[in-house]
């Protein structure tokens, strides 16, 4: 199923945005302090040439560890990437999507596009990945982010009691002490 809904995707104009990410990348790599950003438009142009079986995912759900691109670098950087490419690349990816949007069969790859514009926006700190491994990735970081939930709130609890414990021997205490 993959395989046909990249072809279509292909034949329906994907590869006009893949050469997008393509040049914004050549753009970007012009210059050595835009290399990051070439490397990612490199990474995102084979995803836009063939996105059906793919997901674009943050690297910290993947991986299980935050890294330079996910924490404020990663923010600084997808600040800079915005004003001068990703919002013009989104709304490239959005003018596609209307125009594929007016079809019944155009819809999917509308949705696609839609999708491609967000990721467009901020695409520092996300990997691509088979569709499976980043639902194995989100099942994992929702398993682990349950249990650091239930840890934190043991721990409330536990704070809780002891706090509660403390109180009350101090309010025996003082009624030990009122009494004498």
């Amino acid at each position: 199923m993959h395989v046909l809904g990249n072809l279509l995707w292909i034949l329906f104009g994907g590869w006009s945005m893949a050469l997008t990410w393509l040049g914004f990348g050549v753009l970007a790599c012009l210059s050595v302090i835009g290399l990051p950003w070439g490397r990612a438009c490199f990474v995102m142009a084979g995803f836009a040439f063939l996105p059906f079986g793919y997901e674009a995912v943050p690297r910290d759900i993947v991986y299980g560890r935050e890294d330079l691109g996910t924490g404020l670098p990663g923010a600084v950087g997808n600040a800079v990437w915005f004003l001068f490419a990703g919002l013009w690349i989104a709304l490239g990816h959005l003018a596609v999507a209307v125009s594929l949007a007016f079809t019944i069969i155009g819809i999917p790859f509308a949705w696609q596009h839609v999708k491609f514009a967000e990721l467009a926006l901020f695409p520092i700190g996300k990997t691509v990945v088979p569709a499976n491994v980043a639902r194995e990735a989100r099942s994992h970081h929702a398993a682990r982010l349950s249990e650091e939930i239930r840890e934190e709130r043991e721990s409330l609890v536990r704070t809780i009691c002891i706090a509660l414990a403390i109180a009350g021997a101090f309010l025996i205490l003082s009624l030990m002490l009122g009494s004498l």
